[in-house]
């Protein structure tokens, strides 16, 4: 049976080095997923694919990159709407889950489930504790963890959770929201949600009705934060879950990268 094909695409580096190094994580998750996943075949794009065939016969994607207004997949909606239509796995990472209101972001409803949505969602830099994990594919090893990231939170979703499983969710303490009211920073609902002590979903997935599958992450902007050994396996286990690959009992093991290992994937 042929391997099934991940494809990894980043966007270029946009906040200084060891931030948002979309190239490396992308070479960094590829190079694991070759290793250590029975089954499956991971490349990476820099970019939107220019060759038409590097997607066409993929089981899942994942988009690394900027986003908002400039997302790179904004010009291709359809292309990736047909995609989906096929049973094509779908997944975006940190900034990459922001796209604006409107058909962008009804897309991504669509086929991860959310999507961060500006005057709803924030992006607060702060220490997250996740001190259970929800049973499923994608948490098959990984322990309750505690990390330091720009973790995004109350995303928009589809109405009342329709389909969405959270796979990582926490209570955001009340300093992420010191700033003040903003596109980004905070707005009158989500100041509610927090004191209404609302859990706030960072990792989440879809099993659509197409029969793909969608995965959104909301953290990911330090690139060392990779050698963090539960988060690393978390997006491992997610991306081969998303492209309908088995994950492990134990999770997609690999073993924990030096610094100078994950700064020779940098760019």
């Amino acid at each position: 049976m042929s391997a099934k094909k991940i494809v990894l695409i980043a966007g270029n580096p946009s906040h200084g080095r060891g931030s948002h190094e979309h190239v490396g994580g992308c070479l960094l998750f590829a190079d694991l997923i070759n290793k250590y996943v029975d089954g499956a075949s991971a490349v990476v794009s820099q970019g939107w694919p220019t060759d038409a065939s590097v997607l066409k016969d993929a089981s899942a994607f994942a988009i690394y990159s900027d986003g908002g207004g400039g997302h790179l997949v904004i010009p291709h909606l359809d292309e990736v709407a047909e995609l989906a239509k096929k049973g094509v796995g779908v997944a975006m990472l940190h900034y990459a889950v922001e796209v604006p209101a409107g058909k962008p972001g009804d897309c991504f409803l669509e086929w991860i489930g959310g999507y961060f949505e500006m005057n709803w969602s924030v992006n607060p830099h702060w220490t997250a504790e996740f001190k259970s994990l929800p049973k499923h594919p994608i948490n098959n090893g990984v322990k309750p963890f505690t990390m330091d990231d720009e973790w995004y939170y109350h995303m928009r979703f589809r109405k009342n959770m329709e389909g969405v499983t959270s796979v990582l969710s926490t209570l955001p303490p009340d300093s992420t929201l010191e700033r003040p009211d903003g596109t980004h920073s905070g707005n009158p609902d989500v100041r509610k949600a927090v004191a209404n002590k609302e859990p706030q979903h960072l990792g989440w997935c879809v099993e659509r009705p197409d029969g793909g599958r969608g995965f959104g992450f909301t953290g990911g902007h330090f690139h060392d934060k990779w050698a963090v050994d539960d988060v690393r396996k978390f997006i491992l286990n997610a991306l081969i879950w998303t492209a309908k690959l088995e994950v492990p009992k134990n999770g997609v093991e690999t073993p924990t990268p030096t610094p100078q290992e994950l700064e020779s994937y940098m760019r």
